[in-house]
């Protein structure tokens, strides 16, 4: 009976398996290290590039952001008029979601360097995206305030359009913790210990 299960080769009738597999010892891979070196000067060219993302970044914003009209009283004092103030607020969150959408794109785009994944280039990008952030919080605000320049002399009464303001820096968190979302969610997905590199 014994005979007739194994049939030629070792292997069991009832699995392609073959039997001597069961007596073989496999020893177990030692776990790969984090590569530094090798990815010290990539992840200087991941962070200057994703902080140039920036630019374009506050570029868009002062686009989208809308303007604050206010009326000019006594003084030289900017009121603004009825829900324009609500204007403050809308600037801040056109700003955060551009920042988490580019945050989402940089920590897929930086993912999809297979041969130089790990944390090293995940710290640049995160730092990248860090500087893109303050890079565009001032390049948009020059934008806007080029857009929305007074022309002459404002008397008491006159209607203006303020240029939109970001006035909280906490925006700036958004588009570096976007990417460090993204990316450790698809290291997480991943689920090997290389994290699927091809270069050593």
């Amino acid at each position: 009976m014994a005979e007739e299960a194994v049939g030629a080769g070792g292997a069991s009738r009832h699995g392609d398996e073959p039997a001597l597999s069961r007596l073989v010892f496999n020893l177990p891979r030692p776990r790969p290290r984090v590569v530094v070196k090798a990815d010290l000067l990539p992840s200087v060219s991941v962070l200057s590039l994703i902080g140039l993302v920036g630019i374009p970044l506050g570029w868009l914003w002062s686009r989208l952001a809308p303007g604050q009209r206010v009326r000019v009283f006594d003084g030289g004092q900017l009121i603004p008029l009825q829900l324009e103030s609500w204007h403050r607020f809308d600037a801040l969150a056109i700003y955060g979601l551009l920042g988490m959408g580019a945050g989402v794109v940089t920590g897929s785009v930086v993912w999809l360097m297979r041969e130089r994944r790990g944390p090293v280039i995940m710290i640049a990008a995160v730092l990248g995206s860090l500087l893109s952030a303050w890079l565009g919080v001032t390049m948009g605000g020059a934008f806007a305030g080029g857009m929305y320049t007074v022309t002459g002399s404002p008397k008491v009464g006159d209607v203006l359009t303020k240029a939109p303001e970001i006035e909280s820096w906490w925006v700036l968190v958004a588009q570096p913790l976007a990417t460090a979302l993204v990316y450790g969610l698809l290291a997480g997905w991943n689920g090997r210990d290389d994290l699927g590199r091809r270069l050593g």
